[in-house]
């Protein structure tokens, strides 16, 4: 199983000057202790429950972009692009961008978004639920045609490119593309038809994750997918630092169910410290589950 870790929550203390330092020290100890992905969010307020729009926040792809400077090996990309923010044909390209630059470390998580303060507050669109979900499927659909040999017109409900024309391509061919969420309906059954992985949170706990995998399965069965391709992760909220072997232990019940990568979030003021015992002390016996 592999570890990764979200950084999600920039308000340390001396944030006003340490920011940009702490986030470098954070993602460079993920980078040199062999972890498997780093991740930020895309969202232009914080999240209420990190302290809400008045708390710090960066941009996410630009951050990406400046991370991928700043490491070497480790994976990069959001958790999760939220649909609603750029135009498809402009996403493709900066995800693009940042694989090419980055020397093929590039992920391409993506939903459907759902913070309609940030959208109010910078006056970005925020259409209904169902109209987001269309967006997204329209969105896979010109990343995964822009990452192939066809650049001809892509002709949709919401969106309309004349050229889907994309130079230089991915270093892999294609960005991998990641969909967080859990909706049974909609998500998992958009990651049967158009992702290399899921994103699950671990709310419910394993049991939660079984059933969600269940329905994840039957929807692989109708789209004619083979379920084993895609990868399974899961975000976990805790500190397995403070009891790495309980942790571990959960940890095989997830590997049990097929997750091979569970991420987490710094939680404490010092990240870039919990980070360097994340990579010391749970990678190792983590990579030990089968």
């Amino acid at each position: 199983m592999d570890l990764g870790i979200h950084y999600a929550n920039f308000t340390h203390p001396e944030w006003e000057t340490r920011l940009a330092e702490r986030l470098t020290q954070t993602a460079t100890v993920a980078d040199e202790g062999g972890l498997a992905l780093f991740t930020v969010m895309d969202h232009y307020f914080q999240m209420i429950p990190f302290g809400g729009p008045f708390e710090p926040m960066l941009e996410g792809y630009t951050t990406l972009g400046y991370l991928a400077a700043a490491t070497k090996q480790i994976n990069l990309g959001l958790l999760v692009t939220g649909v609603t923010y750029r135009h498809p044909g402009l996403l493709t390209k900066v995800v693009t961008t940042l694989d090419v630059l980055s020397g093929g470390r590039a992920w391409l998580g993506i939903g459907a978004a759902w913070y309609d303060r940030e959208h109010e507050g910078l006056g970005v669109p925020f259409p209904p639920t169902a109209e987001r979900f269309e967006r997204l499927e329209e969105t896979l659909q010109i990343a995964r045609q822009m990452w192939s040999d066809d650049d001809g017109p892509y002709d949709g409900k919401h969106f309309h490119l004349a050229e889907t024309i994309s130079l230089p391509q991915p270093v892999r061919g294609r960005v991998p593309i990641l969909i967080g969420g859990a909706g049974e309906r909609k998500t998992l059954r958009l990651v049967a038809q158009y992702a290399d992985a899921c994103n699950l949170f671990d709310g419910d706990g394993a049991d939660g994750v079984r059933h969600k995998l269940e329905v994840l399965r039957r929807h692989c069965d109708d789209v004619g997918r083979d379920y084993d391709e895609i990868k399974k992760t899961v975000l976990i909220h805790g500190d397995p630092t403070a009891d790495v072997d309980a942790f571990v232990a959960s940890m095989e019940q997830y590997a049990a169910l097929g997750i091979s990568l569970v991420t987490m979030m710094p939680p404490t003021d010092d990240p870039a410290a919990w980070a360097t015992g994340m990579a010391e002390q749970v990678r190792p016996r983590l990579e030990q589950i089968s």
